[in-house]
C-alpha cells in the first residue's frame, strides 16, 4: 500500500507538506514547483488519499465510465519531461488540482514526442475513452489534426488554432518587456539566447520577434553574432556562450535576454566560468520564473508567468467545454509580471 511517507521520499518533500498539498490544504503555502512534484509521485505511485474527501473522489472515479481527461505537452528539452520539468510541472499541477476538486482525473498525459509512437496515437485518439483533451504548447500538425478529429472537447494552452478555447500569455509582449528593462538600466549592446519553434524559424519565434521589436523601438541594430539559437537546450546555451566569450573577447554584448530561466542560468555560469562578472560586465534577464529564478548567484531578474494559474484555468475552461457552456470558443489571456533583480541590476 502507498503511504504519505513513499510520495514524500519520492518527491523529496516532508510528509506533512505531501499531505496537505494532497487533500488541497491552503493554510500554507506551497510552491507550485512543489506542487507539481507531489503530484507526479502520486500518480506516478498510484496514490489514494485515504481521507474521506479522497475516499469519495476515487469511488465517483471508479463508478464512472469517464470523468478522466487526457494531456498532451510540448517537452522540447531531452533532460526534462513533464514530470520534473520546471515550466510544464507547474502547469501540470494546477490542472490535476482543479480537475480533483472537480471530480476529474487524468487517464494518461504524454509528450507530444511519444505521439510519434503509433501505439501511444493510436491509445490517445481511439482506444483510452476521456471525456476532453487539454493540449500544452504546440505539436506536429498531422498528429494535432487525428487528435482535433476524435475529441469531443479540446482546450488548448499557448497553442495557434482559432476553432478551439485557448488559455495563453501574450509571450511577444512579455518578452518586449523583459528587453526593455535592459534598456532603460541603460544597455544598448543586448544579445539573445532561444530556440525556434515548430516553424524551425528563428524570426517566428514569438519571443525572438519581442527582442527584436524593442530593440527597433530603442532604435538599436540587432547584431547577429550576438543571436544564441541554443535549441532551448540548457548544456548547448553553456558551450554556446562559452564559445562567443572566447571568440569575440572586446566584442560582447553587454546584456543578454534569455528566452527561459533554465538556459539563462547555465549561461551565466558560463560568464563566472570564464572570469566575469555578472551583472557588471554582462546583465542577464531570463523568462518563466522558474523556483530556482530567485536563489541563483546574483538572483535572476525574469518574466513571471502564473503556470499554475494557467493549468487550473485551463482545466477549469475545458470542464466549461464539455458541459457546453459556451457556444464558441474561449480566448483567455493570462498577466505576466517583470521580476527585476539583481543579475540585470548594478548597484
Amino acid at each position: 500500500m502507498v503511504t504519505l511517507k513513499d510520495i514524500a521520499q519520492l518527491a523529496g518533500v516532508s510528509i506533512s507538506t505531501a499531505s496537505r498539498v494532497l487533500n488541497h490544504d491552503n493554510s500554507r503555502t506551497v510552491k507550485d514547483e512543489t506542487k507539481g512534484r507531489i503530484f507526479a509521485a502520486a500518480r506516478q505511485l498510484g496514490y489514494v488519499s485515504s481521507s474521506e474527501e479522497g475516499r469519495q473522489l476515487y469511488n465517483r472515479q471508479r463508478d464512472s465510465a469517464t470523468m478522466q481527461i487526457g494531456c498532451i505537452v510540448s517537452v522540447i528539452q531531452q533532460k526534462y519531461n513533464y514530470h520534473n520539468h520546471p515550466y510544464f510541472s507547474p502547469i501540470l499541477a494546477g490542472i490535476e488540482s482543479y480537475l480533483a476538486q472537480k471530480g476529474y482525473s487524468f487517464a494518461y498525459i504524454h509528450s507530444s514526442k511519444e505521439l510519434h509512437d503509433k501505439r501511444i496515437l493510436r491509445k490517445v485518439v481511439r482506444d483510452v475513452k476521456v471525456d476532453g483533451m487539454i493540449i500544452v504548447e504546440g505539436m506536429d500538425a498531422e498528429i494535432y489534426q487525428q487528435i482535433k478529429r476524435h475529441s469531443t472537447a479540446l482546450v488548448g494552452i499557448d497553442i495557434a488554432d482559432q476553432d478551439i478555447s485557448i488559455v495563453s500569455y501574450d509571450r511577444m509582449a512579455a518578452a518586449k518587456l523583459a528587453v526593455s528593462h535592459l534598456i532603460a538600466e541603460g544597455h544598448r549592446r543586448i544579445g539573445f539566447i532561444g530556440g525556434v519553434g515548430l516553424s524551425g524559424v528563428m524570426e517566428r519565434e514569438k519571443r525572438y520577434r519581442g527582442y527584436k521589436s524593442a530593440l527597433e523601438e530603442a532604435g538599436i541594430e540587432v547584431n547577429p553574432s550576438w543571436v544564441i539559437n541554443a535549441g532551448w537546450d540548457v548544456e548547448a546555451s553553456y558551450q554556446r556562450l562559452k564559445e562567443l566569450i572566447e571568440k569575440y573577447p572586446g566584442q560582447l554584448p553587454s546584456a543578454i535576454f534569455s528566452a527561459s530561466d533554465m538556459m539563462a542560468i547555465s549561461a551565466m555560469r558560463a560568464v563566472t566560468e570564464k572570469g566575469l562578472r555578472v551583472p557588471d560586465d554582462i546583465a542577464f534577464i531570463g523568462f518563466d520564473n522558474i523556483d530556482m529564478a530567485q536563489y541563483t548567484s546574483p538572483p535572476l531578474s525574469t518574466i513571471h508567468i502564473p503556470k499554475f494559474e494557467i493549468g487550473q484555468v485551463a482545466a477549469s475552461l475545458l470542464l466549461d467545454t464539455i458541459e457546453r457552456r459556451y457556444p464558441f470558443p474561449i480566448k483567455i489571456s493570462t498577466p505576466y509580471e517583470l521580476k527585476a533583480r539583481a543579475s540585470s541590476i548594478i548597484i
